[in-house]
């Protein structure tokens, strides 16, 4: 038998669950998210990059991305930088991680190279 606090915990969740699905949000579905965007000053200078390196992953995997995180930006000479993000997938009875590493001219911010890593982690 599930406690009190139990139910009124599994309560609340499902009522949480009804509400993004009443809003048509789905966790999974990177495009179906529309956020409105913060003034770029208030944005983390890897705002963009985070962006470009959830659109490539889902290009890539074509499955719901359920997290993510910025591990950080390294400095590789005075022209050239990279930025690491690490994605949690979900689907076809798996989940896994995936860590982008976005390497660009800091001057231009062209892309030089995306590069994807899977990890069980």
């Amino acid at each position: 038998m599930i406690p009190p606090i139990g139910r009124m915990v599994f309560r609340l969740l499902s009522c949480m669950r009804d509400v993004i699905l009443a809003l048509g949000l789905s966790l999974g579905a990177v495009e179906s998210i529309d956020i409105h965007p913060l003034p770029a000053s208030a944005q983390p200078e890897y705002a963009e990059w985070g962006r470009i390196a959830m659109q490539r992953t889902a290009e890539r995997y074509r499955l719901p991305i359920v997290d993510y995180q910025h591990i950080g930006r390294r400095q590789l000479s005075s022209g050239i930088a990279e930025e690491k993000f690490k994605l949690w997938l979900r689907g076809d009875n798996r989940e896994f991680g995936v860590f982008v590493t976005i390497r660009f001219e800091t001057a231009t911010e062209k892309i030089l190279a995306v590069e994807f890593e899977e990890t069980s982690r």
